[in-house]
C-alpha cells in the first residue's frame, strides 16, 4: 500500500509498531487478519482516504513491525494496547477501526479497553471469538494447535525452514480450488503477496497468537457496544462464517449488517467496490468523531 507518511511507535515492552498514514480528516484505523500485512486493505485504503485519514498498522511479529520484546504479549488484548499505543503516538483522540478476521477481535478489544478511543466499528468476516472452535464449522483447528506449538517449539529450526516452502503459485491454486478464495474475483499477484508474508513470518510467532486468538472472545462486550457498528459477512466464507456474523450484528444494538454475496474470506480485496459503497454512506451518515478532533488528525511523525 501506499502512504504519505509513514514511521514507528513503542508499545509498552518497547516492540517497535510500523505505521503508515495517508489522506485527511475523521481517522480510520484498518486492523489486519493473523499474518497479514495489509493484504485486504489494498483497494479499500485509496479510496477511503479521499476524505478521511487512513491509518494502517503491522501487528508486533508482523511486515515491518519488530518482533514482540516480550513473548508473553502475543494475545488479543496486547495488541489492542499496540494499537491504542499507535493512535497516541499520532496524536489521534478518536478514530473509526476497522477491523478484517482477527482485526474484528482486536477491534472489539479496543472498545472494551478504551471506548473513548472509538468512534465507529466495522467488523468485516471476522467473529467476536473462539475463532479456532468455528473454522470450517468444527473445532479441529483448536484441537491441532497445541500439539502443532509443541512441535514447533522443539524444533525450531527445522520447522522455520519448512515454513515457508510452499510455494505462493502452488497455494494460490489450492486456495481457489477448495474454494477458500473466489479464484476468478481474486488477482494471483494480490494472494502472493499475501502468502510471501505468511512464509516470512516467525511460527514461533504466528501459531501461538492464533492459539490466543481462538481462546480469546469478546461476546459479553457486544450488547454493551454504544457506536455506530457496521458488520459485513461474506456469504462463502468458511473461515468464518456468515451465521456467525449475523448473530454479532443482532447483539449489538442498533448494527447495521452488509451480506456480500458470493464473497469469501478475502472479500475486501475481491468485491471492494460492494464494500466501499457501503462504507461511505455509513461513514458520512451515522459517525461522528468525538468533540475536538482535529481535521488533519495524526500530525505526529517518527
Amino acid at each position: 500500500m501506499e502512504y504519505d507518511r509513514q514511521g514507528f511507535a513503542a508499545a509498552e515492552d518497547g516492540t517497535r509498531l510500523f505505521w503508515g498514514a495517508r489522506g485527511e480528516g475523521p481517522a480510520v484505523v484498518l486492523n489486519d487478519g493473523i499474518g497479514c500485512d495489509g493484504f485486504a486493505w489494498r483497494y479499500l485504503q485509496p479510496e477511503l482516504a479521499h476524505d478521511h485519514l487512513v491509518i494502517h498498522w503491522h501487528y508486533r511479529g508482523h511486515g515491518r513491525s519488530g518482533p514482540p520484546k516480550d513473548r508473553a504479549l502475543l494475545d488479543i488484548p496486547a495488541l489492542a494496547r499496540d494499537m491504542a499505543a499507535v493512535l497516541r503516538h499520532l496524536e489521534v483522540r478518536s478514530a473509526t477501526l476497522l477491523g478484517h478476521s482477527m482485526g474484528t477481535q482486536v477491534a472489539l478489544e479496543l472498545y472494551r479497553l478504551e471506548p473513548s478511543l472509538v468512534d465507529g466499528l466495522v467488523l468485516i468476516c471476522g467473529s467476536f471469538g473462539k475463532v479456532t472452535e468455528t473454522f470450517h464449522g468444527t473445532d479441529v483447528l483448536k484441537q491441532v494447535l497445541p500439539g502443532l506449538i509443541e512441535s514447533v517449539q522443539k524444533h525450531t529450526g527445522l520447522a522455520r525452514a519448512l515454513w515457508g516452502r510452499v510455494p505462493p503459485w502452488l497455494a494460490f491454486r489450492v486456495a481457489r480450488l477448495s474454494g477458500e478464495i473466489d479464484g476468478l474475483a481474486i488477482r494471483q499477484a494480490d494472494f502472493e503477496h499475501y502468502w510471501d508474508h505468511i512464509n516470512l513470518m516467525d511460527p514461533d510467532v504466528f501459531l501461538p497468537m492464533l492459539r490466543l486468538a481462538g481462546e480469546h472472545t469478546a461476546e459479553d462486550l457486544l450488547e454493551h457496544i454504544r457506536v455506530p457498528t457496521l458488520v459485513i459477512a461474506a456469504e462463502r466464507d468458511t473461515f468464518t462464517p456468515q451465521e456467525l456474523a449475523e448473530d454479532m450484528a443482532r447483539r449489538i444494538p442498533g448494527a447495521e449488517h452488509l451480506l456480500v454475496r458470493g464473497g469469501t474470506h478475502a472479500a475486501p480485496v475481491e468485491q471492494p467496490r460492494a464494500m466501499i459503497d457501503r462504507l461511505r454512506p455509513f461513514l458520512r451518515d451515522r459517525v461522528r468523531p468525538r468533540d475536538g478532533q482535529p481535521d488533519t488528525a495524526g500530525a505526529g511523525g517518527p
